[in-house]
Parts: structure tokens; sequence; C-alpha cells
């Protein structure tokens, strides 16, 4: 592999690709104990250096250089444990997005009717109705080759219902759509949840990032989220931008409070539990003390 490009003004050339051994030396160079070499190439051919390195940042010091004899062990284990809990925050944001799709469909159609979307008129005057209808016509092609979307074209002559189109929303679309309710209407959907519409609003754009992270495998330790979610005001928590705040958002949007408390804290606080020995609570924003008070449903 080799070639160079130029970026920008700085004219900075790409760095040439490094063998495993190399990259091993690397992780050394830096501080990090390997006790094994052949389990570190292993393992760096399943994770990627470029991937791995974005786990030695907490033990960076100011001026760049890392804090010396911590074990490559305790690396792979922080790595394992956010791969572990990516998974399962995204099944609880599956779970998530499933309920609000029924919900917001269920809303807007007996409300407006089943293309009462297609209708400016019944949002909010940010709403750009244009970019909406696009976005829309956008994912009726994606899915063009679905039974769901062959049948509407042909029986039904391109007319999607709310409760079938939003099937096909992304994520984003979905945060969107709620977002250009008209203020009763979001009043009205965030009353289901038993929260003010505001902090649904921002919950829909927060979890719309997190996400993201889940589904592309990025980063969930040592990360500060872009938005912040917005919490109820008797909580007496403030939220920051890392992952703990993230977690008691999907607590207020979790549609089952049993399986919730169960399962899910469950899994989660064993899942901290077996990792307790080489991960830092303080690194994903998790208070030291009543943690699971504070994400327990009551």
């Amino acid at each position: 592999m080799g070639g160079h490009f130029l970026i920008g003004a700085k004219n900075m050339e790409v760095k040439p690709a490094t063998t495993y051994q190399q990259q091993v030396e690397l992780i050394r160079q830096k501080g990090f104990v390997i006790e094994d070499t052949q389990a570190c190439i292993e393992f760096l051919k399943q994770a990627n250096y470029y991937r791995l390195s974005a786990y030695f940042l907490p033990f960076r010091k100011e001026d760049k250089t890392y804090f010396p004899g911590i074990p490559l062990r305790r690396i792979q284990r922080i790595y394992m444990f956010d791969s572990r809990l990516r998974g399962l925050l995204f099944h609880v944001i599956e779970t998530i997005e499933l309920h609000l799709r029924t919900q917001l469909a269920y809303y807007f159609a007996h409300h407006y009717g089943p293309l009462g979307y297609l209708n400016a008129d019944y949002y909010s005057s940010k709403h750009n109705a244009e970019k909406f209808a696009q976005q829309i016509e956008r994912r009726i092609r994606d899915n063009r080759n679905t039974l769901v979307v062959q049948h509407h074209q042909t029986v039904y002559h391109g007319e999607f219902p709310i409760w079938v189109i939003i099937e096909f929303f992304t994520m984003g679309m979905l945060s969107r759509f709620y977002s250009d309710f008209k203020l009763r209407d979001q009043k009205a959907i965030a009353l289901e949840y038993g929260q003010h519409y505001a902090c649904i609003d921002s919950w829909l754009r927060c979890i719309t990032d997190l996400r993201n992270c889940c589904a592309h495998y990025a980063r969930l330790y040592y990360w500060n989220f872009i938005s912040v979610p917005k919490m109820p005001k008797d909580l007496g928590f403030t939220a920051d931008e890392r992952l703990f705040s993230q977690i008691l958002m999907l607590k207020y949007l979790y549609p089952n409070a049993q399986e919730w408390n169960g399962r899910i804290l469950g899994e989660l606080e064993a899942l901290i539990e077996e990792y307790l020995p080489d991960i830092s609570l303080k690194h994903i924003g998790f208070p030291q003390k009543q943690w699971q008070e504070l994400l327990r449903i009551t």
C-alpha cells in the first residue's frame, strides 16, 4: 500500500501502512505493557490499530504522552466492555424506536387521517414540506424492492398511509417528524410518556445520535456526545455530555418498566460488575453512588 495526496494548505503526507508487528512496537513505545506479542497481533487483526488507539485516550497526559505501565490487557477489557454495552443499548433503542413509530403513526392517523402527514397545514411553521416529501420519496425509492412498497405502488397508486410509511423513516426522520408537530400535538404525545414535550423533543434528537453510534460501532467509552438530553426539573441530576446521561434518557422512553428494571438494569449491572476492575465509571459519567437508583423506573 502506498501513495501520497495533499490535504489542505499544510500539504500533509498520508502515513504509510504499518505491519502488525510495527503496530505492536508503537503500542510499546507509548508505554503500554504487552505480555504476549502474538496475542496482541491476533487482537489487532480483529480490532484495527486505529480503532483501538482511541481507547488509549483515558490514559493520555496533558503533554500527550501516556501514563507508563498500563497493561494492554486493560485496554482490551475496556474495548470489550464498550462493545458489549453498545450491543445492550442498541437493543434498548430498537425497542424504544418501534414503540415510538407506533405512537406517532397512531396519533397522526387518528387526528389527521392516513395521508395527513403529507399536508403541511398539520405541522408547525418550521416544517419544511418540500424537504420532507423528498425524504419520503427517497425512502420509497431505497425500499422499492420490498413487497410492501411494490404492493402499495400497484394496488394503492403509490399512496402510503402513515402507519406504513413510518416503518421506512430513519430515526432522524422520526425525531424531526415529532419536532415539526404543532405544540398541542407534541404535548399530547409527551403526555403518553408522562414527560414535558421539550424533554421528548430533546431526547429524540439525542437518541438519533446514540443510535448512529451503536449502529456504526462507534466508541461510547470516554466519549462526549454533541447533544445533551434535557432532564425533568425535579430529577435532581444535571445531565452532561457523557454516556450516563444518555442511558438515563433511555429510561424515560422505554415502554416496559418491568423489563427495564429487571432484565435491562440487571444486564447493565452485571456488565459493569464484570469489568469494574478495568473501567472507570467516571469515564462514562456514572455517579459513584446511587446510579442504580437513578436508572430505576419507579
